[in-house]
């Protein structure tokens, strides 16, 4: 029996999980590693075995309060001594436990990451012989992330004063560019070996809707609910629905309470005391429903929720992810419902122009979580498994399933694609782009949908709107339709928002280009009608398969988009070239890896292989500016990796 088997057997399991061998081997071959895999894949696993192995004292960095509590709990419970170090303690209890620190009592010690500013617990670790410091939740420590918390900042700087432990950082939702950032904050090598795995989660029916209204609202919601539980007092598990305001979580909660469910809304308004008794009567399944903000989950691992459905989308797929993420973690089917209204799209860019507090939002990190946002209505507009493309939006390549079979996408794929009108459909597109060049940065989306539309609405007179050729020019199309499309326009990137209390409509760089036809009008029009309005979003096959070249005619009257590519081997090993080499730029420039480019840049990039400059600003995101600033570099790899890797394939 191998030194890993005996402790793993010591820990009283009888097998490792899928990777963890992996992982724990990699962390004790090279001292450094990056692990990314999904919440209850078993990362835990990852630092408490070798932590029984090592000599000296393992420090874990976690945020969650009533994680570390249990786990220290488990620990003892099998023999290993362990702690935890935290706000919730008195101070008597604090001094008891840090004496007992010192004495190097514990295998291991469990901290908040507030308590690393602490110069006297800074001191105690210093003395301590810490053979490995596990970052957990380690994409906290990313600004652009979507669960930024300054206090991570700290950790970079205690790693710098324990040169001689190893270093384990994991996390279950990142992306490539905040993997790159988690490097670049923590002090490692570009180099630090990185496993992700384990994001397929095909038990989970994942569906996308849009909604004009509440009545649209609660009939979808009803609907889920009665599929996954069938019904109230059943005993068919629980759900979560999750409400972006504290007000529709109080509301949601109390209508669903009228039809039987036994639900109650939990959110940071609530006191402790209500706040603890909801997640214990959900824990021990006395709630059928928890109607929540996102304050809720962090840390539950309840094994039976059959639906988490969101009322209106969160800041990005990361964030939708690791939330819906939350049902069927035993392995039986599941559902995740995520609603999508016009409003979303204002209300989000306007939320992160407002900023937190008095703080005055940086501009750069505004437009990169807009981008993040834009990703999850891309995502939500459908297209293509949504399975698979949240793997590689993770980078999880490997584990795509070339369609899951459940999701909204894949169960409408045998429907016959008509054939359309290309060129019209990019007419359309200009036509309702010119639209928002007449109200930019003057009205909002819904007028300029009317403009176009040709409704008569005293502010487009008074501004003397309605004397162009603009007014009314897309009449013979529904005023709906036209809200939606121009909403496509939004997550294409061609239009966007100004303004914090009236969010006003502009018509971006490229959507100008656009316009004016000097760029592809590539974009998924909406459905022709509206019989599947409150239908998933991707119900239609609207785009090519994967294995189809990216520029095919797509779908009945629509353009065909260029999805982000599906990465080959050779494609994906520049990939992580342009990575490796945006990190060394953000080090040398001290700025985040996001400001020199995007993950979605360097797939274009990876899929384009441009020669020279000229070619290189047709990837997405490279404008003149940056091919001037970064493009030799770019080019540089993209020379240096090509013979390279063609060389390997001819062999």
């Amino acid at each position: 029996m191998s030194d890993l088997d005996a402790a793993l057997e010591r820990l009283g399991y009888a097998a490792f999980r899928p990777g963890q061998r992996e992982a724990i081997e990699t962390l004790l071959a090279h001292g450094r590693l990056l692990l990314v895999a999904p919440t209850g894949g078993g990362k835990s696993l990852s630092y408490q075995l070798p932590a029984t192995i090592l000599t000296g004292t393992t420090l874990v960095v976690s945020p969650l309060v009533a994680l570390m509590t249990d786990q220290v709990q488990a620990l003892e419970a099998r023999g290993v001594r362990a702690t935890y170090l935290a706000s919730t303690l008195d101070a008597v209890e604090m001094r008891r436990r840090m004496a007992r620190v010192a004495r190097r009592e514990f295998a291991l010690v469990y901290v908040a990451p507030e308590r690393l500013a602490f110069p006297g617990f800074r001191g105690l670790i210093g003395g301590l012989d810490c053979p490995l410091v596990a970052i957990d939740e380690a994409h906290c420590i990313s600004e652009w992330g979507h669960d930024f918390r300054p206090e991570y900042l700290e950790i970079g700087t205690l790693l710098a004063d324990l040169p001689r432990a190893r270093v384990l950082a994991c996390t279950a939702t990142a992306t490539p560019i905040v993997r790159d950032e988690i490097l670049a904050r923590l002090g490692l090598a570009p180099e630090t070996p990185q496993i992700v795995r384990g994001f397929a989660r095909p038990n989970l029916a994942l569906r996308a809707a849009e909604i004009a209204g509440r009545r649209e609202r609660e009939r979808l919601v009803d609907g889920a609910l009665a599929e996954a539980l069938a019904g109230p007092g059943r005993g068919r598990g629980t759900a979560i629905v999750y409400a972006p305001t504290r007000k529709q979580a109080d509301a949601e909660s109390e209508r669903l309470a009228t039809r039987g469910w036994r639900a109650r809304s939990y959110h940071a308004g609530l006191d402790g005391k209500t706040r603890d008794a909801v997640q214990r009567d959900f824990a021990e399944g006395r709630l059928e429903a928890v109607v929540a903000t996102n304050a809720f989950g962090m840390g539950i691992d309840r094994p039976d929720v059959r639906a988490v459905i969101h009322l209106g989308p969160p800041g990005s797929i990361e964030a939708y992810y690791q939330e819906v993420g939350r049902a069927g973690r035993d392995g039986a089917p599941a559902l995740g419902l995520l609603l999508v209204s016009a409003r979303d799209l204002p209300l989000r860019r306007a939320l992160l122009e407002r900023g937190a507090g008095d703080a005055t939002s940086d501009p750069a990190v505004v437009e990169h979580k807009w981008s993040m946002f834009l990703e999850l209505i891309r995502w939500a507009e459908g297209g293509s498994c949504r399975h698979d493309a949240i793997l590689r939006y993770f980078g999880d390549e490997a584990e795509t399933l070339a369609g899951c079979g459940r999701c909204d996408v894949c169960l409408a794929l045998g429907e016959e694609p008509e054939t359309g009108d290309p060129e019209g459909a990019a007419l359309i597109v200009r036509k309702a782009l010119s639209g928002v060049a007449r109200v930019h940065g003057r009205f909002g989306l819904q007028l300029a949908a009317k403009l176009v539309h040709g409704d008569a609405d005293e502010r487009l007179e008074r501004a003397g709107l309605t004397k162009f050729q603009t007014f009314g020019n897309l009449r013979d199309q529904p005023a709906p339709w036209l809200v939606a499309l121009l909403r496509r326009c939004v997550s294409a990137g061609w239009v966007s928002f100004a303004g914090v209390d009236r969010p006003v409509v502009t018509l971006t760089e490229d959507g100008r280009a656009v316009m004016k036809g000097e760029r592809p009008a590539r974009l998924l029009l909406p459905p022709s009608s509206g019989r599947e309005r409150a239908d998933a979003v991707g119900r239609r096959r609207t785009e090519p398969a994967p294995d189809r070249a990216p520029e095919r005619v797509a779908a009945p009257g629509r353009v065909a988009s260029r999805a982000p590519a599906e990465l080959d081997a050779s494609a994906l090993a520049l990939f992580e070239a342009l990575r490796r080499h945006r990190l060394a730029v953000a080090r040398a420039e001290g700025v985040a890896p996001f400001i020199v480019a995007s993950d979605r840049t360097l797939r274009d990039i990876a899929t384009l292989r441009p020669r020279d400059l000229t070619e290189l600003e047709r990837a997405h995101g490279v404008g003149r500016l940056k091919a001037a600033r970064y493009g030799a570099g770019w080019l540089q790899v993209v020379a240096q990796q090509g013979p390279r890797q063609l060389h390997l394939e001819q062999e």
